[in-house]
């Protein structure tokens, strides 16, 4: 009987993950995106868009879709799809794991600036500067909409959503981002400080790059917590292993 292994999606390790599966022979993969984005990029195997109704949605998706293994390999800061996640295949029996890249980690010349949430973020970015380069997402701008006297620069590949700062400029862009595009915008914007989350990876670390070598403050947001009993894997090969298909 084909295996039928569901990822959760929306990063550049979902969609390898799903190319990889589906390449196997018999193994029958379906990718899940929450459909935030209007334009996703290719996704082998089958997709579904949208969500599940919380974990008792996924939990019956999960058995009447007759799913083997689940994969959360959705972004690092999707709390709550992965919690919805872990409860959902612990009722279901159904056995899961989180793909998720290593964080990023500092090196001499950051001037990094750890805070735990993006409301942490906001209180301590008055006292850092006043041209703000921020790139948290384009639906997370509400922390900082009460930040009246800074200029924020906020890179997106669509509109965000408000509230947001009412000194805002959008720039409509997709990475990635060399570090001379990065060093550029930074310097033609006269930023003063980064914001972002710890997101990991090489796709968007090249503006932690730029800044440092701007000697420019950066806030970095760390990532929440996985849910006890989680099995964390940082690569597609882990992944693959886990599911005996290596």
């Amino acid at each position: 009987m084909s295996p039928h292994i569901l990822i959760l999606g929306g990063t550049t390790e979902a969609r390898a993950l799903a190319a990889a599966l589906a390449s196997r022979p018999g193994v029958r993969v379906t990718t899940s995106l929450a459909g935030r984005v209007t334009r996703p990029g290719a996704v082998a195997g089958e997709v579904r868009i949208g969500g599940f109704g919380g974990e008792e949605g996924l939990a019956a998706w999960l058995r009447e879709e007759r799913v083997d293994a689940v994969v959360d390999a959705t972004h690092p800061f999707a709390r709550t799809i992965t919690g919805n996640a872990a409860r959902a295949a612990a009722v279901t029996g159904v056995p899961s794991a989180v793909l998720r890249r290593p964080g990023w980690r500092p090196v001499p010349g950051d001037r990094w600036h750890p805070v735990d949430s993006l409301d942490e973020a906001a209180q301590l970015l008055p006292s850092l500067g006043r041209r703000v380069f921020l790139t948290t997402g384009r639906m997370e701008l509400a922390a900082f909409a009460h930040l009246a006297e800074l200029h924020f620069v906020v890179r997106s590949v669509e509109l965000p959503e408000p509230p947001m700062p009412p000194h805002t400029e959008v720039l409509l862009a997709r990475g990635p981002f060399t570090v001379s595009d990065e060093s550029a915008l930074l310097c033609h914007h006269n930023i003063e400080v980064l914001v972002t989350k710890d997101s990991g990876g090489t796709a968007t670390s090249a503006k932690l790059t730029a800044a440092r070598e701007l000697a420019l403050p950066v806030v970095v947001v760390r990532r929440p917590a996985l849910p006890d009993g989680v099995t964390a894997m940082p690569d597609v090969a882990a992944v693959l292993r886990w599911l005996d298909l290596g």
